[in-house]
């Protein structure tokens, strides 16, 4: 939460920033953020076995080479999700996933994610572990230019698959918990605070539609 707070507090007040951050956790326009920080990363969870899921099926051949060398997205993926790419990646990149990301939400986050791993396919394949993880860590320079990943990241179409591993995952959940800490996620902002906080997601997306 730190990364986020810090990249918001370059472009506006603490005050401003402080809603705002308000309305990402409890969803004033988009899904509830707050799931990713909460006791257990619930939310990481998911997002982790829906991007898994996603890999397997956009690049197969990858899916399988990362099943071989056991590999698994809770190893290099978890910090794209937590600050939404706010964390090791550069700036500029960062700036342009902010963008997108207010304005349509996380898929934009799983689109990412799949389109730098798309870019490094042909050499991820080939890598052994220690390597492999290496590499889904520190991904080359011409790999997270905006302007070449951006393009190939929104070649791939995830609403629908997104919506389809979001049931997998819930109906996969055991115990009363699950259901429990689910609805807590999905409870909704009083409404004056709801007001303030979606007139604040609002205002951003528009700065950056201009």
């Amino acid at each position: 939460m730190g990364f986020i707070a810090g990249l918001l507090l370059l472009y506006m007040s603490e005050e401003d920033a402080f809603w705002l951050i308000v309305a990402l956790l409890k969803g004033a326009v988009h899904a509830p953020m707050e799931g990713l920080y909460q006791a257990g990363l619930p939310l990481v969870q998911q997002y982790l076995f829906q991007f898994e899921k996603l890999v397997q099926e956009h690049m197969p051949k990858l899916g399988q080479h990362f099943i071989e060398e056991m590999i698994n997205p809770s190893m290099y993926a978890s910090q794209w999700f937590i600050t939404v790419f706010s964390y090791s990646f550069p700036f500029p990149m960062t700036l342009r996933v902010w963008d997108v990301f207010l304005y349509e939400g996380i898929k934009v986050v799983f689109q990412v994610g799949l389109g730098l791993l798309r870019f490094c396919h042909d050499d991820l394949v080939k890598l052994p572990f220690e390597e492999l993880l290496h590499s889904l860590r520190y991904f080359p320079d011409e790999a997270t230019d905006p302007d070449t990943l951006f393009p190939l990241a929104f070649s791939f179409k995830v609403n629908s698959s997104l919506e389809e591993l979001e049931k997998e995952y819930r109906k996969r959940l055991d115990g009363p918990n699950a259901s429990s800490s689910s609805s807590k996620r999905l409870l909704p902002l009083k409404s004056k605070t709801m007001s303030r906080a979606v007139s604040q997601v609002l205002s951003i997306s528009n700065v950056g539609k201009k």
